[in-house]
């Protein structure tokens, strides 16, 4: 792990006033590079990441990362543990019928980070697929019964000054 590596972690993730993380369980769920994961590792967490390439993580060795190489989307990859996490990271990720099983992997009092891009993302770069695009306030309506600690819908910048248009969330399961 490298120091650039943790650098590239999300600004939602890295600016959001956490409790204490050391010991928390994490799932990084369609991680790519697991640039976020990686993040929450740094600071004690039991990460577990998803994705169906983990070939950006394959020198990570850690006794608290685990790594499990599943097609979310296929049909071949088992339910998530149920009430497992304290903590879900979804980013730029969306496949509507994983809905109720992230909700369900988080323990109760755990928290959502969710962040990826809105229908207004089509009139300003990729993806322009309908079905990678969170409509109006959908993912808040998803999520509409826990505790909202953050909400953000409307267009972002990164380091490099590339716009896209996102949602961002963090909540709290009841």
């Amino acid at each position: 792990m490298t120091h650039a590596t943790l650098s590239t972690a999300s600004s939602l993730i890295t600016q959001f006033p956490w409790p204490e993380l050391t010991g928390l369980k994490v799932l990084d769920l369609a991680c790519g590079s697991g640039r976020n994961g990686l993040w929450f590792l740094s600071q004690g967490c039991e990460v577990t990441f998803i994705d169906q390439d983990l070939s950006a993580l394959a020198k990570l060795t850690h006794d608290k990362a685990h790594q499990w190489q599943w097609n979310l989307e296929d049909g071949s990859a088992p339910p998530l543990p149920q009430e497992s996490f304290d903590i879900v990271l979804v980013f730029n990720y969306l496949h509507r019928p994983l809905f109720p099983q992230i909700a369900a992997s988080l323990k109760s009092g755990g928290l959502i980070v969710y962040e990826t891009f809105t229908w207004q993302q089509a009139q300003i770069g990729r993806p322009r697929n309908p079905d990678f695009l969170l409509t109006e306030n959908e993912l808040q309506s998803v999520f509409a019964n826990w505790q909202p600690l953050h909400y953000f819908e409307g267009r972002l910048s990164d380091a490099a000054g590339t716009e896209s248009a996102k949602a961002q969330l963090i909540a709290r399961k009841p």
